[in-house]
């Protein structure tokens, strides 16, 4: 009787210990969180709005601002520098591809515009800062004539570097590269990008169309199609705007820049030294940028700059400023001759 009594105290110990087990509530393993690796598959970027999207596959709808700005600018549709932000110069580029792809043109990149703007391969790529990149870096100088003693306006320092070659603003590549120590990058470093590698232009252009009032250049085919649109920059005084026909007269890629000291009076140079003419290296610090497009109105012309954030924004002398990497492109359509119209 007695082994009874112990057996069956024993399964009523196990039976209170097994339900009070099971109350007490239970702890989950920990989950390490995923580790986000850039590469050619599409990534998102922690950030208070997401630049890029998980979503895989490929050509695929636009899902954000930054992927519709990426996609326009590989179709030579440019927004001005990448950064992910919606604004005039990313409405007006939506507007142009609207009118090219016979959409309802609203310049918002709505339902309809998302379907039809495709991405074709991932958004980001992967660049790696050379021993070459960091050999041409230097300080610009300040004045005319310190300007006119360097031995080129070259970038002033990696991100700069970086930014224009991947048309972005800088802030953009920042925020692509939170722990990346920009005042201290070292060759053979890697860093994420905008892959904004484009086709080349189909043909040259037959003509090209400025508008003053949008602060717009486009050109197009014999047929009117659109082949480039760009946010420019034009004079700030409106008797410097021509307007009318011109024509291109003259082409250089990687131009010197004349400094005329009648068109910067309040310059230090115009005043100790009246009528003298300095020689400003080629550069992408240049003044005229990588690109001079003379026109047949002397003075004039269309043409890069060394501050392609503020094209569009701020106002020249009289000349038609573009990002460099625009007037590159533009570079490669255009001919002696050419006809550019110029509309209020």
């Amino acid at each position: 009787m007695l082994w009874l009594l112990v057996v069956i105290a024993a399964v009523g110990l196990f039976w209170l210990w097994w339900n009070a087990a099971k109350s007490k509530p239970h702890k989950p393993s920990p989950i390490s969180t995923p580790q986000v690796v850039f590469s050619n598959a599409p990534v998102r970027v922690k950030t208070n709005a997401p630049l890029v999207s998980f979503a895989a596959g490929f050509p695929r709808p636009v899902q954000t601002v930054f992927e519709a700005q990426l996609a326009l600018e590989r179709q030579g549709i440019s927004s001005g520098s990448l950064d992910g932000k919606i604004g005039s110069q990313t409405h007006a580029a939506i507007r142009a591809f609207q009118r090219q792809s016979e959409l309802p043109i609203t310049g918002e990149l709505d339902a309809v515009t998302k379907t039809n703007l495709t991405l074709d391969a991932p958004p980001l790529a992967s660049y790696t800062i050379t021993s070459n990149d960091l050999a041409r870096l230097q300080p610009v100088s300040k004045t005319w004539l310190g300007k006119s003693q360097q031995t080129a306006l070259d970038y002033e320092n990696i991100l700069e570097l970086v930014a224009e070659k991947s048309h972005a603003h800088p802030e953009l590549i920042r925020r692509l590269n939170p722990n990346a120590g920009w005042s201290n990058v070292l060759a053979g470093t890697s860093v994420h990008v905008p892959d904004v590698a484009a086709e080349a232009p189909p043909s040259k252009a037959a003509f090209a169309r400025i508008s003053l009032a949008e602060k717009i250049l486009e050109a197009f085919d014999t047929d009117s199609n659109l082949l480039v649109h760009f946010p420019c920059s034009i004079a700030q005084r409106v008797e410097k705007r021509p307007v009318g026909e011109l024509h291109v007269a003259v082409v250089a890629p990687n131009p010197n820049y004349t400094f005329d000291p009648d068109l910067f009076p309040e310059s230090p140079e115009a005043k100790e030294q009246p009528g003298v003419k300095l020689i400003i290296p080629p550069g992408p610090n240049n003044p005229v940028g990588t690109v001079w497009i003379g026109l047949d109105k002397p003075g004039y012309g269309m043409h890069g700059t060394p501050r392609p954030e503020d094209v569009g924004r701020t106002e020249s002398h009289g000349c038609f400023r573009l990002a460099n990497w625009n007037a590159e492109r533009l570079l490669k359509i255009v001919w002696v001759g050419m006809p550019v119209y110029v509309e209020p």
